[in-house]
């Protein structure tokens, strides 16, 4: 099953875990007959979840988790599994699947591990998308502002900074002001941690 902010459902047979069980809950469900359908449906720009079953027919759920990482795809995946089925969960788990629940279980168990994956999901989107302002916000630096940003991240003093550069230490702290308004910072350690976030910024 898919989530977005709904859920994407592959199931081998009908069951209480299905769409009508999830759709009351405000999930938009969209079923697959197979991993392999949802693979070639699956709508990439969207925000969701996936929920099946651990064993289909041809590709199983560890495979799919698989496909997906190789993918660089990382919608969580829930698995519905038998009792039997647990040692190949957990190797789903080990290849990043996000939660796994043993048949019967409630179906408000599933929908509050569905929710905790949009979650999850809806706050590394947002994470992403101010990660890529920022790399985006430091490609327009000027030389000169790159200099005294790695002086800050470094930890240096604004003095230090500025005898480095040869430059006053008001022209150092002017700097420093319009980085940060630039990089929406409203103090030198947001201005850090925000640098700091992402290593490829460095």
């Amino acid at each position: 099953m898919i989530a977005i902010p709904n859920c994407h459902l592959r199931r081998d047979r009908p069951q209480p875990h299905g769409p009508r069980a999830l759709q009351p809950a405000g999930l938009a469900v969209q079923v697959h007959e197979s991993a392999v359908a949802f693979l070639n449906a699956r709508p990439r720009a969207q925000a969701g979840c996936i929920v099946t079953d651990i064993r289909m027919p041809g590709m199983d759920g560890l495979e799919l988790r698989r496909k997906l990482l190789a993918d660089h795809d990382d919608t969580p995946v829930i698995l519905m599994i038998g009792h039997a089925d647990v040692a190949l969960a957990v190797e789903a788990m080990k290849a990043g699947a996000f939660n796994f629940f043993e048949k019967p279980f409630d179906n408000e168990i599933l929908l509050e591990a569905i929710r905790a994956a949009l979650t999850r999901r809806s706050g590394e989107r947002a994470r992403s998308q101010r990660s890529a302002e920022v790399r985006r916000c430091l490609e327009f630096l000027s030389e000169r502002e790159r200099q005294v940003l790695d002086g800050l991240v470094a930890g240096k003093s604004n003095k230090t900074i500025a005898y480095d550069l040869s430059l006053s230490p008001r022209m150092i702290e002017g700097y420093r002001a319009g980085l940060m308004t630039r990089l929406d910072a409203d103090s030198l350690s947001t201005l850090i941690r925000t640098v700091l976030a992402d290593p490829s910024a460095i």
